[in-house]
């Protein structure tokens, strides 16, 4: 009898272990299915007035040694279309900074060190993030998903995807999709019902030395007017000092090539 008991045993927790090494992929979704899936939710946030959501992100950084060292960050972002846009960050050693967007300028205010830059930049938050990007070198980690063109380019950039599993660990049960594109793979977790919003989403730049990640957990989401306050305007302290942007290439700045994308 203990033979046996212990058989059942043994088998139970093989059964357990498999299970939670080997998750299996559903099969009641077609990679079709999941491709709307992704695109509902950036056409959902591509036509959203207003939003603000909280990011709580890490990601890692290559060392000169070869070691993979992760840091931290929490933004919170608030879009206001058609040309609004502020970003309050705090980094994981303390350091705060704000970028504001007001449709003229943009301009970025280093609380800890009490200096700002501003450049001028006229147009809707879209330029803006083009601007930031792509001139400034600024990392925006999920640039993408603050476009109006969000949908469109995952049409563009998607090369395969899958249905991973229904998530039920969530605040709400969310669509868990596995994506590839060219130069980046991720995961992401999508909110079922009335807003299909990302709750999570891990990025592997799969062509950079060490194949570094980033990670974000989204919460705090909100697309009603009530819940963008900005403000979108911002004036520097009396005391603070006005600097220019440091412009920098990316592989000079340590920024993986595709950072500030959603790709």
């Amino acid at each position: 009898m203990k033979r046996v008991t212990s058989l059942i045993v043994i088998g139970i927790l093989s059964a357990f272990l498999w299970s939670t090494a080997q998750p299996v992929k559903s099969a009641e979704m077609d990679d079709r299915q999941a491709m709307d899936i992704l695109q509902n939710m950036a056409r959902t946030l591509a036509e959203a007035k207003q939003f603000s959501v909280t990011l709580r992100i890490s990601y890692d950084a290559t060392q000169e040694n070869g070691q993979m060292i992760e840091f931290g960050a929490v933004r919170e972002i608030q879009v206001k279309r058609p040309d609004n846009l502020r970003v309050d960050l705090e980094q994981s050693d303390g350091d705060q900074r704000i970028l504001v967007f007001d449709g003229k300028q943009i301009l970025v205010y280093d609380v800890t060190e009490n200096v700002y830059a501003k450049a001028e930049k006229v147009g809707s938050v879209d330029d803006a993030v083009n601007y930031l990007v792509g001139v400034l070198k600024t990392r925006l980690p999920l640039a993408r998903m603050f476009r109006t063109n969000f949908s469109a380019e995952l049409e563009q950039l998607v090369e395969e995807i899958d249905y991973v599993e229904l998530n039920m660990l969530t605040d709400v049960p969310t669509d868990h999709l596995a994506v590839r594109t060219r130069d980046v793979d991720f995961q992401i977790w999508i909110a079922q019902g009335k807003e299909p919003l990302p709750r999570r989403i891990i990025i592997i730049y799969k062509n950079t030395k060490g194949e570094p990640q980033f990670r974000a957990d989204f919460s705090n989401w909100n697309l009603s007017a009530k819940g963008v306050k900005g403000p979108f305007t911002f004036t520097p302290p009396k005391n603070a000092e006005q600097i220019q942007f440091i412009v920098r290439n990316r592989a000079e700045a340590g920024i993986p090539a595709q950072e500030g994308g959603a790709k």
